[in-house]
């Protein structure tokens, strides 16, 4: 296999990834724009987006596609109600919002734990076979959560930029004083900030629970890189997280061409370093937020 099926392969891999980290990102965003409190759970929302679609699909045989719908409304709502009996007492309290959501992430990993055991689980593939674009092959698997991927990002772009209480939802993220001021009944919005938040997290788990093993232990990475990757497309910036996001997914993917892996994550860690040096806002940041 020659450099450029390599680097065409790679640049798929990192797309996939890529993917996976703009939900987490933009999911997080959201929480952080509303509420502003950092949501310590939002990795635990992934690991039980995957474990949901994994007995959806397994123990019940629904398709996968109606798997990760279910499991994506049943995160909304859980979500939302979550917020209304939890966090409604700490509404923009950071400190203490922050320490609540760390014990809810406690709480969900560990019940995970009891009811599906330490052991990963691995969900049969969804779509078999390979399609070949010239000489890269690209496995139907990962077209297929791609295409649904995107489906889900048009969908909610369609949602936020379009529909009346999208619009609302985004005056609360960029100023929820302002909001307030212009009559939108902004605490309304937080159980709907919340929930779509954290159903964002639950459908890239469900999305990519076919692509990679499901366990108690699945959403601490992604809760790392949506970390990442929120610094560095802008605190509060849904368009820079969708561009770091991405970034952060093809960097991974190339670095993972010329290094092994821990010298990879070095390498990554580093031009993030850099990054924030040269654009300490971030790539679309706007500041205090």
């Amino acid at each position: 296999m020659d450099f450029t099926m390599l680097l065409a392969q790679a640049t798929v891999n990192g797309l996939v990834v890529g993917l996976l980290y703009l939900f987490m990102a933009v999911g997080f965003t959201l929480v952080f724009g509303v509420m502003r409190m950092v949501n310590f759970a939002h990795g635990e929302f992934y690991m039980l987006g995957a474990f949901g679609a994994y007995v959806l699909t397994t123990g019940f045989h629904l398709p996968f596609l109606a798997s990760v719908v279910l499991t994506l409304v049943a995160a909304i709502v859980v979500g939302g109600l979550l917020e209304y009996v939890i966090l409604k007492p700490l509404r923009r309290d950071e400190l203490n919002g922050m320490i609540v959501t760390i014990g809810l992430a406690m709480v969900l990993q560990n019940g995970a734990l009891l009811i599906f055991g330490p052991d990963p689980l691995s969900m049969p593939a969804v779509i078999t076979g390979t399609t070949r674009i010239g000489t890269i092959v690209i496995p139907n698997s990962r077209i297929y959560v791609v295409v649904f991927a995107i489906l889900v990002l048009a969908l909610l772009y369609v949602f936020l930029r379009y529909s009346r209480l999208g619009r609302a939802l985004r005056a609360v993220v960029e100023d929820f004083q302002i909001a307030s001021i212009q009559g939108i009944p902004a605490r309304v919005f937080y159980p709907l900030g919340f929930g779509l938040g954290v159903g964002l997290a639950a459908v890239a788990g469900a999305l990519m629970a076919p692509l990679f093993v499901v366990s108690a232990f699945s959403g601490t990475t992604p809760l790392l890189k949506a970390f990442i990757v929120v610094i560095l497309g802008g605190l509060g910036s849904i368009p820079g997280a969708v561009v770091a996001g991405l970034a952060l997914g093809l960097t991974e993917s190339y670095a993972g061409l010329f290094f092994e892996s821990s010298t990879a994550d070095m390498v990554i860690f580093l031009v993030v370093i850099i990054m924030l040096v040269l654009m300490p806002k971030g790539i679309l940041g706007k500041g205090d937020v």
